[in-house]
Formats: C-alpha cells, structure tokens, sequence
C-alpha cells in the first residue's frame, strides 16, 4: 500500500520550518501501520532536516555554522542570477538533505524523543515551497 500527499507551504526567507505535525499527520491518514515515509523537497535551494526539536538554539547554531561555512556573496560563486544567497542556497541544500526516509511503526513517524522534521529555507526573501510525502507499507 502506498500513500502520497504534497505540504506547501511559505516561507518568510532563511530559516528552519518545522514540518512534524504535517508529516505525522499525512502518515497517520494513510492508514499504514509498519513501513516507511519518504519525504521530498522540491527545490534546489531548500532541504530537509532531521534536528534537535527542544532547543532551538541547535537551528541558530547550525544556521551560523552554514554562514560561516558557504557565505552568502562569496566571489568564488558565479551564478548569481537571482542575487547573493543563489549559489550559496544551492551549496547549503546539497551539504544538508533533499529527502528524509523515516521508519513507520505504529502508525507514525518512528522520530526519537528530541527529534523534529524541519524544511530549511535557504534564501533570504520568501518562498513558496512544495514538500511530497510518500508513506508505504
């Protein structure tokens, strides 16, 4: 049995979005109660995280770890097509995750305690973004 649904959602520029109780619910709609949920960004320069859910400090420190890591207007880029945070947002989404595979048990995400599914946005202005998730079993 395979189950399929699309979040979309906007974004207000660079950041973390927390996309748990989405992903929990599309899985517990599906109906499946053992087996695994795929999910999917979209986007080249948006990913997917698996993160630290408590404190959101682990997101801070992750996003100046990325500033530090791939600067936004760095001359080393030359696709700057649409602005300073183009190229970078394209390194950060290939250095984090495109997609997520989540065990199902019990009819929903097998996440650990302190664990959250978060969308990050990598460019700085809004965005719209679409996130598939694919639950089977």
């Amino acid at each position: 049995m395979i189950h399929q649904e699309e979040i979309s959602l906007h974004t207000k520029g660079r950041g973390t979005y927390n996309i748990s109780p989405e992903v929990e619910s599309i899985v517990s709609a599906s109906g499946i109660v053992t087996g695994l949920c795929h999910v999917f960004v979209q986007h080249t320069s948006a990913s997917l995280i698996l993160c630290e859910n408590a404190d959101p400090a682990v997101r801070g420190d992750l996003e100046r770890f990325l500033i530090n890591l791939v600067p936004d207007g760095s001359p080393m880029f030359r696709h700057i097509d649409e602005g300073n945070d183009d190229m970078p947002a394209h390194v950060r989404s290939i250095l984090t995750n495109m997609d997520l595979t989540l065990p199902v048990a019990q009819g929903r995400p097998g996440l650990g305690i302190w664990q959250g599914i978060y969308l990050y946005e990598h460019r700085c202005s809004a965005h719209r973004r679409r996130v598939t998730v694919t639950v089977s079993g």
